[in-house]
């Protein structure tokens, strides 16, 4: 044999990683470049060397070679313009947007406009706006709450090249201002409510040349104050103007600004995150290789639509042809909604399902005996049922089920949760009560929605899933917090985010923008992640909103948080350290049912609730049950609060403690509690 010829054969030879079982040698592709990868069940992991750790790169299983930007089945729809006119064409005389409050105030049964009438109504909308010369590529407002108008009014922004600027209707004075200003909003639509508040400043708003308000006749506008530089019109008229004068679409390109989405500030001023066409379309396109609707369902709207979430299921639905009712405006009566609305989709967040939960289970509770053992049979069948892969049977609808699936219309077929982390116990409970797929989502606006969520077939609970399927992942060290990919069992860090959804950065803010997007396009969440077996994603702490306590410890309060929602006690909890001190301390707004009922069994004696908080028993029984719950999860001893304050006042966007995604507001709440985390810190050093 020449030497050409070993020389290949040991070439060859590097790449025998390991001898099969006869002692013959068993070529295996070197791992060196893009088009290898090795499986991990719902993930992939990508051969490429990063600066910490080796080779872990994740993907989605099912678009392991290339990251998803454009539907598959639809490759020409490139903009969020491009979804409604595939969903007018192909879906033009079904069911788009129902409503069941009537012009006049009064609630009756839905109502809907199709796909090919809201088709029209974006023209006329959009038309409209040219009419008053607003130009291509202006900011617009939309500061009301969830109804047709509010998608018909975005829509019209895609198809005219506008870029619309979402508003929470709850948002104060001083944040809407800040928006209007920093976007410079050329026009605000609105309803009467938020028009007397525009009203109120609108001589700070100078960019503001048009106020379209909704809901409102020409009649009602006649007595406003006239205004040298503003114009205030009806929806109504608007439309009619477009309609009279109709203009061409003037579609966007994939890389035109599509939206700018400013935080709902849990702290300091908002951020405007800026959202191409080109990463929305990639976003909705990866979660549709994950969750398949059609037009037979219905999917009800209640969740903000100025936050992403809803938003961007929408945009989903909408791809579909998928019905959307919105609800009445009142989160009290939601349940109302459902029943009449009958949903076949609930897309919602823990605070909701928490409820629903509480709802259920303090039911069974109370109806004692036969009825409750009943149902512990059927839902211990039904659960067993469901891990193993099988059905259950249908006995078990008829007799338990079949109630509790009517709270929510009786139809739902698909559950989603994101917004926060939802407990594994609650979301199994529910997945069994309701019968139905039910997925855990996690995402941020930064990411145009969805990072990763739970694969359809996947019955374990206590991860979100794997990434999806337009956008990649990995976990970067945070040596302060003692998370390093070489952990073991499973490597820790940081969660970074790579691919076609990543946001084009903070509107007029590149230093936090440097600080979010590394040089790399990675997009930094802020969250501690860990990657369990067969590629799924756990979040178990947060880098942002940690601090640390006098003996050097860093903690990260919203974790501890998550960790206490699970004491029967605790409805909402908010956990407090100092730099100065070496303890927590919490103040729990309680579930005032469990509360009473406690009292009652211990035959306590009180006068009101606020008496109750403050008798040394019952903050004595709390807190002993949130050790518990502490000890259970594995809390260290530094991370367990050691003095509570009890409060029946729940944390509510109202108070000022609340975003409207229902994320607490940390400064905010530490002002609101300032002196009972005082009392706290007295009553710890005193003892």
């Amino acid at each position: 044999m020449d030497s050409k010829s070993q020389s290949r054969i040991q070439v060859i030879q590097k790449h025998f990683l390991h001898q099969s079982d006869n002692g013959n040698s068993i070529l295996l592709p070197h791992q060196t470049a893009g088009e290898f990868f090795l499986e991990q069940g719902y993930s992939v992991v990508l051969p490429e060397k990063l600066q910490t750790g080796n080779w872990n790169v994740y993907r989605s299983a099912l678009s392991p070679l290339k990251l998803v930007s454009r539907f598959p089945d639809h490759p020409e729809i490139a903009t969020l313009h491009d979804i409604l006119v595939h969903a007018v064409e192909t879906y033009g005389d079904n069911k788009y947007l129902g409503t069941r409050v009537g012009a006049d105030g009064t609630v009756g049964e839905y109502k809907w406009m199709t796909y090919r009438e809201a088709g029209i109504a974006r023209l006329e909308v959009g038309s409209g706006l040219l009419y008053h010369g607003i130009p291509k590529g202006s900011s617009v407002g939309l500061y009301f709450n969830n109804r047709s108008e509010w998608v018909i009014v975005d829509n019209a922004c895609s198809a005219y090249s506008y870029i619309s600027v979402p508003l929470y209707d709850t948002l104060g004075p001083d944040a809407a201002k800040f928006i209007v200003n920093h976007a410079a909003v050329q026009v605000i639509f609105c309803v009467p409510n938020t028009l007397k508040d525009l009203l109120s400043y609108l001589s700070e708003i100078p960019s503001v040349r048009l106020i379209v308000v909704v809901g409102a006749s020409d009649d009602q506008l006649t007595s406003l104050p006239s205004q040298t530089n503003v114009e205030i019109i009806t929806y109504a008229r608007l439309q009619s103007q477009g309609h009279d004068y109709p203009k061409s679409f003037c579609p966007p390109k994939p890389e035109d600004i599509a939206t700018i989405c400013y935080t709902s500030g849990t702290t300091g001023k908002p951020k405007g995150a800026v959202l191409s066409h080109g990463n929305l379309i990639a976003n909705v396109a990866g979660q549709c290789l994950r969750m398949t609707f059609y037009p037979s369902d219905i999917y009800i709207s209640y969740l903000p639509l100025a936050h992403i979430y809803e938003r961007v299921a929408q945009f989903n639905m909408a791809y579909y042809g998928v019905g959307i009712g919105f609800y009445q405006g009142d989160n009290l009566k939601l349940m109302d909604d459902m029943v009449s609305l009958r949903p076949t989709i609930f897309f919602s967040v823990p605070r909701v399902y928490n409820k629903l939960y509480a709802g259920i289970t303090n039911a069974v509770k109370s109806s004692g005996g036969l009825k409750q053992r009943l149902f512990n049979t059927a839902y211990n069948a039904k659960k067993h049922a469901i891990l193993n892969g099988k059905n259950s049977s249908a006995m078990w609808d008829t007799l338990v089920f079949n109630k509790i699936k009517g709270m929510l219309g009786g139809q739902v077929r698909f559950m989603l949760s994101a917004a926060s982390p939802l407990s594994p116990d609650v979301l199994d409970f529910l997945r069994v009560c309701f019968g139905c797929i039910f997925l855990e989502a996690y995402g941020m606006t930064e990411n145009s929605c969805a990072i990763s969520n739970i694969d359809l077939g996947d019955n374990l609970c206590g991860h979100v899933g794997s990434p999806s399927p337009a956008c990649e992942i990995k976990l970067v060290d945070v040596p302060e917090m003692d998370y390093t990919s070489a952990d073991k069992p499973h490597p820790r860090g940081e969660i970074c985010v790579r691919g076609p959804t990543v946001f084009q950065g903070y509107y007029k803010d590149e230093a936090q923008t440097r600080d979010t997007i590394d040089e790399d396009g990675w997009l930094h969440t802020g969250d501690i992640g860990i990657w369990l077996p067969e590629g799924r994603l756990k979040i178990i702490d947060r880098k942002k909103n940690i601090f640390k306590l006098a003996q050097g410890e860093y903690v990260a309060a919203e974790k501890i948080e998550n960790v206490y929602v699970n004491s029967k006690f605790v409805a909402q909890c908010f956990v407090y350290g100092d730099s100065l001190k070496s303890s927590l301390v919490a103040v729990v707004s309680l579930d005032q049912d469990v509360f009473k009922a406690w009292a009652a069994a211990e035959g306590i004696e009180y006068k009101d609730l606020l008496q109750l908080c403050n008798d040394p028993r019952a903050k004595a029984a709390v807190l002993a049950d949130m050790t518990q719950i502490a000890k259970k999860a594995q809390l260290r001893g530094f991370e367990c609060v050691k003095a509570v304050t009890l409060v029946v006042e729940p944390f509510t966007m109202e108070n000022g403690l609340l975003t409207p995604t229902f994320k607490l507001k940390r400064p905010q709440a530490k002002a609101y509690f300032s002196k009972e985390i005082d009392a706290m810190y007295k009553e710890i050093s005193e003892s």
